[in-house]
């Protein structure tokens, strides 16, 4: 992973951890997508979050995370272009 995109997901996860509780009362249990500070996409599965996204923005660009209370379901990294199913 590239220093650039280590620090653009840094961004992203601590702009999540800034809204955190507002984001376990609008989407708790779900995956969001999060790009420029900002969620742009709502699945119920990591596989479906990052397919149904890289297909307009590229792998690298955005932060997928699962929201829930606590720390519990703090970052995955995935260090390779495997596909999901």
């Amino acid at each position: 992973m590239s220093k650039q995109t280590y620090e653009l997901l840094k961004r992203e996860f601590e702009y999540y951890l800034a809204h955190q509780a507002e984001m376990v009362e609008k989407y708790e249990g779900r995956v969001i997508v999060l790009k420029d500070n900002q969620v742009i996409g709502d699945y119920g599965s990591y596989p479906e979050a990052v397919s149904t996204t890289e297909k307009e923005h590229p792998l690298g660009t955005f932060l997928v995370q699962r929201v829930s209370e606590g720390n519990k379901d703090y970052t995955q990294w995935f260090r390779s272009r495997v596909r999901a199913p």
